[in-house]
């Protein structure tokens, strides 16, 4: 995608099972349908996790859909489109966010990251939900920089 373009955090990969034939445990490719989407991080190891579909919608239409491929890969890959680093990708509201929310010590980071998380469940509409999803996001990366310093 190019959305990814130039994110270090997120690779893209195919297998062809005619010349690489993978099989058993735990990747069992077209069980459960095709395409068979994996997705492979520090968490899930070198055995990678299964797509969950979150729609009722087939595999192929559900990620067909650009916003919903652009939220599974951030999820997957626990980065953002919005790069903190040199704020490309990001829009005018999400860099001025950014630049309010490194002026802050960790624990107003993840503070402000509480608050978001407890709001998440709550009836807002589509558009602050987004706003709210970008926030997390960048909230979490921010807590994430702290540690790394």
């Amino acid at each position: 995608m190019k959305a990814f373009a130039g994110n270090d955090d997120v690779s893209f990969g195919d297998v062809n099972l005619s010349e690489e034939p993978i099989r058993g445990e735990p990747h069992n490719p077209g069980a459960g349908g095709w395409p068979t989407i994996r997705y492979f991080n520090k968490n899930t190891g070198i055995d990678g996790a299964n797509y969950e579909k979150k729609t009722s919608k087939s595999m192929c239409d559900e990620l067909g859909d650009e916003e919903m491929m652009v939220s599974y890969i951030e999820e997957a890959g626990g980065t953002s489109v919005c790069s903190l680093s040199d704020g490309s990708g990001c829009s005018e509201k999400e860099l001025g966010y950014i630049k309010k929310m490194r002026a802050k010590e960790k624990d107003e980071v993840i503070s402000q990251l509480r608050r978001l998380e407890g709001m998440e469940g709550e009836s807002m509409k589509p558009e602050l939900m987004k706003w709210l999803k970008q926030r997390k996001k960048i909230l979490k990366h921010l807590a994430k920089a702290h540690d790394e310093l």
